[in-house]
């Protein structure tokens, strides 16, 4: 995974957008939109197959192209960095 504040999402017209990570499990990962007044939250959810994460936000699909078991070892390895000396 990029940062783990920050992850690429992709639309149904295939943009790709750079969104701020607010929340992230395995069931749900909600993300930041936009900047400011006009920034928007969204929940992307697994899909059935559980080979990525879909979400909407104003009637739009936003798409995260990672499965649950690598959102779950990105978390396990974000965690195990957290716990060393700095």
């Amino acid at each position: 995974m990029q940062n783990a504040d920050r992850i690429k999402v992709e639309t149904e017209s295939g943009q790709v957008i750079n969104v701020q990570v607010t929340s992230l499990q395995p069931d749900a990962i909600w993300i930041l939109i936009g900047e400011g007044p006009h920034s928007s939250k969204c929940k992307l959810e697994p899909t059935r197959n559980l080979l990525a994460y879909v979400g909407s936000i104003m009637g739009r699909e936003i798409i995260y192209q990672r499965s649950v078991k690598e959102v779950r070892e990105d978390i396990a390895r974000s965690s195990r960095g957290s716990t060393s000396c700095r």
